[in-house]
This record gives C-alpha cells, sequence and structure tokens, in this order.
C-alpha cells in the first residue's frame, strides 16, 4: 500500500467511526465502544506508519481537483513533511487515550454514543488540517472542529454552564474565522493556486501584495481557534464540558490547529516585520496574563485551561522568533503532558466529588485515594513548570533559545524587538508556571481536615491511560537530537543561559509559592472554621460529578468558602479578585460589543414596532374603514335598496334640471 494511500485513510477512518456509531447508537449499543476506539487506533498505527515512511526527508505531496471553478482551483491535496507526520502522531496518541478514557468515565452516561461519535469527528477533523495541502480544504477540516467543539463542550445540555460556554466557543472563534477566510481568499488570489506550496512559492518570488494586512487577518483566526489575547476568553469557560473532551481540545485539536498553521505557512508571516512583532506581542499578553489568572483560579480545570493559554503563547512566541521548530516541539511535548493533566485531574475530581481546590485541600489523605493520578500528575506538572529532565523543559528551553538567539542579532528571521518580547515575557512566565503548578499541586494532594471520600476504585482504563501518557511527559524531551532532521535543521539543544535563568526562576516560583503555602497553612490552622465558611469573598466553585456515585451527569456551581491555606491569595495580594475573573475581559467585552448590540437591538425592534408598524398600521386602517362603511350599506333588505335608489334618483334629477336651467 503507498504511502498517499495510507495518508488518505488517516483522517477517514474516524470519519467512518463517527458515522457508524452515529448511525449504530441506538441500534446496537454493544458497537459503540469498539466503533469508539478502534477507527481512533487504526488511524494511529497508519499515522505512525506515515511517519516511519516520510521519516523527517522530502515532502510527500499528492493532488487531484475536486471540480473546476472558473478561477481559483480547490484540489484535494495532501502535503506531509516532518511537522505534519509528527503532529499526526500526536493526535492520534491523544485521541486514542481519550476514547479509551472516556469508556470508563463516561460508561454510564446515557448521551455516550454520540459523544464517542463526535470525539472521532473531531478527530478525523484535526487530521485532516495535519495533511491537507490545500487552504480551502484545510479550511473545511478548521470549521468542522468548531462545530464538534459546540457540541462537545455543550455535553451537558442540561445546565445553563454548558449551555452558554458552548454558544461562547462558537461566537468567539468565528469572529476570529470571518478575517481568517478573508485572508484565505487573498492569498489564493495572489497565489492563483490555494496549494500551500503555491502560496509559498509565492511569498518567496515576493509575490505577495499586502503581506502585512494578510498576516493580521489570519492571525485573527489563529486567535481565536488557538484561545491567544484577545479572543480566548472562551477556552477556560469551555471547562463545562467532560474532562477527556478538555483534554482532546488542550493537547491535540482545536486549539493546536492555530499553532500548527502558523508553522506551516511561516513565510507569509515573516514576509512582515510588523506581523511578526504584533504576534510576539501577542504572545507575551498571553503567556503572561494567562499565568497571573493560572495562580488565582479555584476551579482545577480551569487552572489547566489558563495554564493551556500560557503554553500555547510560548509556541506562537516560538513563531513570532521564527523558529517553528521549537514551536512544533512544544506543541509535541506541551500535547503529552497536557492530556495527562486533564485526565489525571478527571480521576481527582472522580475521587474527591469537586473541581474546587479550596475543597480539595480540606481533604485528607486525597492523593492515597488516587495513587495512579497523584503520581502521574505530579511528572505531568513537574513537566509543565520546565523542571530538568522532564518533557516541558527541553521544549521550554527550545523557545527560550530560539528567543535569546533572535534578541541577541544572531538571525535575521525575525526582528530583535521580538525576540527581547518573548525571551523576556518568557522567563517571567517560567516562574509563574512553577508558581501555579506548585499551588495546583499542594492544595490537590497536601490537604488537611476531614478524609478524603471513598467513591470507589477508578476503572482500570483511566488509569492504564495515564501512565501512558506519563512515559512522553518524561522522556519526550530527550528527543530534541533527533528532531531537527524532522523538521527545519535548526538545533533544539538548550542554551546554558536560557537554561539557567529558566530553571532557577522556576525553582524560586515553585518554593516561594510552598513557603507561602506553609505561612497559609499556619495561619489557617488558627482560624476557626465557622469564620472560613463565613468570608464576604467567597468563591463559587464549579463542580464536575459526572462519574460520582451513580455515573448520571451533573454540572454546577456550589459554593465554597475561600480556602485560608490558598497561597495565590498571598502571592497575588489586591491583584487576586482581578486575576480571578480573567482581569474583567468578559466585562469589558460585554461593555464594548454585547451592551451596544443590544442597545441597537432594543432601538430597531422600537423602531419596528412604533414607527413602522403604526404607518403599516395606518395604511391598513383605511381601506378597513371604507370596507366598514361599504359592509353596512349591505343591509339585504330590498325596500333600503329601493329607498337608497329613489334618493338617488331624486338627486340625479335635480342636478340636471339644475343645470338645464343654467343655474
Amino acid at each position: 500500500m503507498t504511502t498517499t494511500t495510507l495518508a488518505v485513510l488517516v483522517p477517514l477512518l474516524p470519519f467512518l467511526g463517527a458515522a457508524a456509531g452515529l448511525l449504530l447508537g441506538r441500534t446496537a449499543p454493544g458497537f459503540v465502544r469498539p466503533l469508539a476506539v478502534l477507527p481512533t487506533l487504526a488511524s494511529l498505527v497508519l499515522a505512525v506508519l506515515v511517519a516511519a515512511r516520510q521519516g523527517g526527508g522530502r515532502a510527500l505531496d499528492s493532488a487531484t481537483e475536486l471540480t473546476p471553478t472558473g478561477s481559483v482551483p480547490i484540489e484535494l491535496a495532501l502535503h506531509i513533511d516532518g511537522f505534519a507526520a509528527l503532529v499526526a502522531v500526536l493526535v492520534g496518541v491523544v485521541a486514542t487515550c481519550v476514547q479509551i478514557y472516556s469508556t470508563g468515565y463516561l460508561r454510564e452516561d446515557p448521551r455516550y454514543p454520540s459523544y464517542a461519535a463526535l470525539v472521532s469527528l473531531f478527530t478525523s477533523a484535526m487530521l485532516l488540517v495535519v495533511y491537507s495541502g490545500d487552504l480551502i480544504v484545510l479550511l473545511v477540516g478548521w470549521e468542522v472542529m468548531g462545530i464538534c467543539s459546540y457540541f462537545l463542550v455543550g455535553h451537558y445540555w442540561e445546565t445553563p454552564e454548558a449551555r452558554a460556554a458552548s454558544i461562547k466557543a462558537f461566537l468567539v472563534t468565528k469572529l476570529g474565522d470571518i478575517p481568517f477566510l478573508i485572508g484565505l481568499f487573498a492569498l489564493g488570489t495572489d497565489a492563483g493556486s490555494f496549494r500551500i506550496t503555491k502560496v509559498l512559492g509565492t511569498v518567496a518570488s515576493g509575490g505577495l501584495h499586502h503581506p502585512t494586512l494578510v498576516a493580521l487577518l489570519l492571525l485573527a483566526g489563529v486567535a481565536g481557534k488557538s484561545a491567544q489575547f484577545p479572543l480566548h476568553t472562551w477556552l477556560p469557560d469551555a471547562m463545562a464540558g467532560p474532562t477527556p473532551v478538555s483534554a482532546l481540545i488542550h493537547a491535540a485539536t482545536m486549539v493546536a490547529a492555530g499553532v500548527y498553521f502558523i508553522a506551516r505557512l511561516l513565510p507569509v508571516f515573516e514576509a512582515s516585520s510588523a506581523a511578526m512583532v504584533g504576534l510576539a506581542v501577542m504572545a507575551a499578553v498571553t503567556m503572561a496574563g494567562s499565568a497571573l489568572a493560572a495562580l488565582a483560579q479555584d476551579d482545577i480545570k480551569r487552572v489547566l485551561a489558563y495554564s493551556t493559554i500560557g503554553q500555547l503563547g510560548y509556541m506562537t512566541g516560538a513563531l513570532a522568533v521564527g523558529d517553528r521548530g521549537a514551536a512544533v516541539f512544544h506543541l509535541l511535548s506541551h500535547g503529552a503532558f497536557k492530556a495527562l493533566l486533564f485526565l489525571a485531574a478527571g480521576v481527582i475530581i472522580h475521587a474527591a466529588g469537586t473541581n474546587s481546590l479550596a475543597t480539595m485541600s480540606r481533604m485528607r489523605d486525597l492523593r492515597a485515594r488516587v495513587p495512579d493520578a497523584y503520581w502521574t500528575m505530579t511528572v505531568a506538572l513537574l513537566s509543565l513548570a520546565a523542571i530538568p529532565p522532564f518533557a516541558g523543559f527541553f521544549s521550554k528551553e527550545s523557545v527560550l533559545g530560539a528567543a535569546e538567539h533572535v534578541a541577541t542579532g544572531h538571525t535575521e528571521h525575525a526582528p530583535g524587538a521580538a525576540g527581547w518580547i518573548v525571551l523576556v515575557t518568557g522567563l517571567v512566565t517560567a516562574l509563574l508556571t512553577a508558581a501555579y503548578a506548585t499551588r495546583l499541586w499542594l492544595l490537590a494532594f497536601r490537604g488537611h481536615g476531614t478524609e478524603a471520600p471513598d467513591h470507589g476504585k477508578q476503572p482500570l482504563t483511566m488509569n492504564a491511560v495515564l501512565w501512558v501518557l506519563a512515559v512522553p511527559s518524561l522522556a519526550f524531551g530527550l528527543a530534541y537530537g533527533v528532531l531537527p532532521t524532522w523538521f527545519d535543521g535548526r538545533s533544539l539543544t538548550p542554551t546554558l543561559a536560557t537554561s539557567v535563568l529558566g530553571t532557577g526562576l522556576a525553582l524560586v516560583g515553585g518554593l516561594v509559592t510552598y513557603g507561602a503555602w506553609r505561612h497559609t497553612t499556619a495561619l489557617a490552622a488558627r482560624v476557626p472554621l465557622g469564620a472560613v465558611a463565613a468570608h464576604p469573598e467567597g468563591d463559587a466553585g464549579l463542580v464536575e460529578a459526572e462519574a460520582i456515585a451513580s455515573h448520571a451527569p451533573a454540572y454546577g456551581n456550589v459554593a465554597s468558602a475561600p480556602d485560608p491555606a490558598d497561597p495565590g491569595r498571598l502571592l497575588l495580594g489586591p491583584l487576586h479578585r482581578h486575576a480571578a475573573v480573567g482581569f474583567h475581559l468578559d466585562a469589558v467585552y460585554d461593555a464594548l460589543f454585547v451592551r451596544p448590540v443590544r442597545a441597537g437591538a432594543s432601538l430597531v425592534r422600537f423602531l419596528d414596532r412604533e414607527v413602522v408598524e403604526t404607518y403599516v398600521s395606518g395604511a391598513g386602517a383605511l381601506p378597513r374603514l371604507l370596507g366598514a362603511a361599504v359592509r353596512r350599506a349591505q343591509t339585504g333588505n330590498v325596500q333600503t335598496y329601493v329607498s337608497a335608489l329613489l334618493a338617488g334618483t331624486v338627486v340625479l334629477a335635480v342636478a340636471a334640471l339644475l343645470v338645464a336651467t343654467g343655474v
């Protein structure tokens, strides 16, 4: 079987599995789980075979024209280079783990068949984006992921949080997709083709008109899809969906698509220095702001959501300094440890019965209830904090090293300003990342108080997946010496200066957070519990209890008192209440966009009802009055008709007489 045929089957198999799952979900429920797992697993195997055959060598290109368009052709094209081959393997690994994990996590969910089918469709769409060599075909996968995220985030549609989150995710990403579509049309028009290779050839020959405008239009779509400032607000709210969905979206699909797209079309952005600096600024604000917000969250999944936003900021920062190898390296590494973090969080939520870190911090021996989640999440958090020798250290240092290279003027791939912006913000974010990772670990696993509830042992499928993902979270970083042959050939070896600075700042962040936790824990021991519960600034901890007890889906707001042992409050001080609500960005959007649109809609409704409708009603009133008068004349009484006839005759006779006499 040729490599091209194998590559076509990679996205096709999950699609067929999704279609079969939707058709047989109700009539043959026994086939649901095999149809969820086996096609995705087979797709992973084929993706590995494609990667092995591609081997980081010459890119595989194949295309056939779908249909004549009369202008710019649209082709069903494949373009598989080292980047595409490895990202497809990541998608397959994470999707397979999520499907296997979900068989245990949602085993009693009545909507599991549709859920599993949508996850397969989501996987197929992302694989289409990864392998596609035509921008319009890529756009199809891009948009299919958007609708899949809408349905999956709103899986628990009975709850207002899930409904609001799904609508918000859909609208915010669509807001970015509109300029994104215009940018794609501009690229296709200038290149005379939507083929990625031809577009890049046009850029190389200087045939791209208005590169800054095109890059910024594309960047809007990337900001929406990859949850970058200022279109990142949908991602924390998307935690209303099932935890495995969060793992899939954050690790291998949806948000990864934007970073991958820029990596694929990086020369388009490099054609404009302004676009590269803009990309660097976006990455910097995203990194620092999300890290501060993560340090203030009470919901364990929202901490991880803001963490994803920040790590995506590192990836876009690497792209801003022109090193797509470092960006994709961190994308692959992050995919492993972030999937592990979310799936381990699902096990912890199952055991604790709550998403709230404040509530978990009052549970004694929670780590003893979930030993597999405890050890694997510890590995993932160390990787997130970029502590050597875990995978996150090597991939994050490749980003910082690339930024240092640009900042010190050793390359002309990007402006020096972009290098300094990414380098300084990346180092600050390294400190903050270690701080919120340490805080999460301490509050979740080092709690004091009542004994943690015992909801029984987690299914084997859930725990086994955690250990599978723990392996790349620990060891994948060691591939830094091999990956350059799959990418652009640039070295990914950590540099001494950024390694020492980054690791030192991470250790400082972790130690300071631990010290703050010890201090606040000592204070909390002297605070009566009743005084804590009566604290006026109580947070609302969002609880996900899909898999607890009866495994019936339930999701709601549970008031939890502020945790006096939360080091985040001490470290952030007055900034904490602002960081906890995402620095009020939703309120800003509400004031700038939502309220004016609603006011405009109210004005239009008033004008329609009170002005337009008044004229329309008035225009209809006169015929009604005339009709009523005529209707009254039609009495059906013959004597009345004869009397009227005689009266009319007399009037006409008198009028004729007057005319004849000349009066």
